[in-house]
């Protein structure tokens, strides 16, 4: 049997839209809360121009690839990781860069779920008479923009939720003592996924028992990395004015259902905003809480805290990846346990996973799982 022809063209759209995903991800952690974009100008099978959308009000990628090509872009190809814009927002629509520039042809990874852009900016390229081809590498320039797809679709973030146990699955001593449960490789790749975050969500009980900083520390240029906003759910508002993370820079939010003004003013004098929403079964409504993020604009959140919020959100299918750190130590069955998840009596009752990844962070395990609802990503 012969068989088929090899369709070089589609190869060579992989080759370049693989470059593209790989320029985006230079904007892992300073694009927010702008999608990560890349995007490569070839002409004659030659890479001609590339850049990728660095920050927000900065250029785009298109645009700063257009720059690097110069006239050679006139009859090239432009792969986009993501449909071109096509409105007036911090910057001029690329689509009208890309028609200026003669390109011949656009091809895209995935569209632009943004209701100022869905589908207008290719609607434009074609009307323009260019050649537009979709959906090349789509799968992986959603994954690199789930937060901002998730933002735009539902109006809230993409929800991680870190934590680090023992190999008998203890987060604590039994006296509370905690630190460091984890060795330096593994508390530098949670710096990482902070970096990556537009929030960091802890409860006020992780805030009086650790006062953590919540700040990003250990990566290679901490200063370039636009401070994620902190984000304490304190029903109650009982925070500490005086806590750890109220005296570094960045922006610090807190979440209440109190109305306690005397608190409040202490705490907003301390340098917190606090944003009063509804209460839920046990404190905040955490489905609320989300929605106010996405408001904001944080396309995802990383949820630091003790067993009984991260089990909350769990408990409500608020969290959409979970990050575990497993340090080979036993802790002993009187130690605090990995999740509050109450109600669970049956086999039939577990909540079950799906693994993305593990590998191995010094002498730690990091596992990286997603829940399962028996549906396809």
């Amino acid at each position: 049997m012969t068989p088929p022809p090899i369709d070089h063209r589609c190869a060579s759209d992989h080759r370049w839209m693989a470059r593209a995903l790989q320029l985006a991800r230079h904007g892992l952690w300073t694009a927010r809360p702008n999608p990560r974009v890349g995007c490569v100008i070839v002409r004659d099978g030659e890479n001609v121009g590339e850049g990728w959308h660095v920050r927000a009000g900065e250029a785009h990628a298109e645009v700063n690839a257009l720059n690097a090509a110069g006239e050679a872009a006139a009859g090239a190809t432009a792969y986009v990781t993501l449909e071109p814009c096509s409105h007036h927002g911090r910057t001029p629509p690329c689509v009208d860069a890309l028609i200026a520039a003669g390109v011949s042809r656009v091809v895209v990874a995935a569209a632009d779920p943004n209701p100022a852009v869905s589908g207008r900016g290719l609607a434009r390229l074609r009307e323009a008479g260019i050649q537009v081809t979709e959906g090349v590498a789509e799968g992986n320039a959603v994954a690199l923009n789930a937060g901002f797809m998730r933002r735009m679709t539902d109006g809230r973030p993409w929800v991680r939720a870190k934590l680090a146990a023992s190999l008998d699955g203890r987060t604590a001593m039994a006296s509370g003592e905690s630190r460091w449960i984890t060795g330096s490789a593994a508390r530098a790749d949670v710096h990482r996924w902070r970096a990556r975050s537009c929030a960091v969500v802890t409860g006020r009980g992780t805030v009086v028992a650790d006062d953590p900083a919540m700040t990003v520390r250990d990566v290679a240029d901490p200063a370039s990395v636009p401070p994620p906003l902190r984000v304490v759910l304190d029903s109650g508002l009982r925070m500490p004015a005086d806590a750890a993370m109220l005296r570094q820079p960045g922006p610090v939010l807190i979440l209440t259902a109190s109305d306690d003004a005397r608190r409040r003013a202490a705490l907003e004098a301390a340098g917190a905003e606090v944003e009063k929403l509804p209460a839920g079964p046990h404190g905040l409504d955490l489905e609320a809480a989300l929605l106010a993020l996405g408001r904001r604009q944080v396309n995802e959140v990383l949820v630091e805290a003790g067993p009984t919020l991260v089990g909350a959100f769990v408990a409500a299918a608020l969290v959409d990846e979970l990050i575990l750190y497993q340090a080979p130590h036993l802790m002993g069955h009187e130690g605090r346990a990995l999740l509050h998840l109450p109600g669970l009596e049956r086999m039939a009752q577990r909540l079950p996973l799906r693994l993305l990844d593990v590998r191995q962070l010094g002498d730690d395990i990091r596992i990286v799982a997603r829940p399962d609802h028996g549906q396809e990503d």
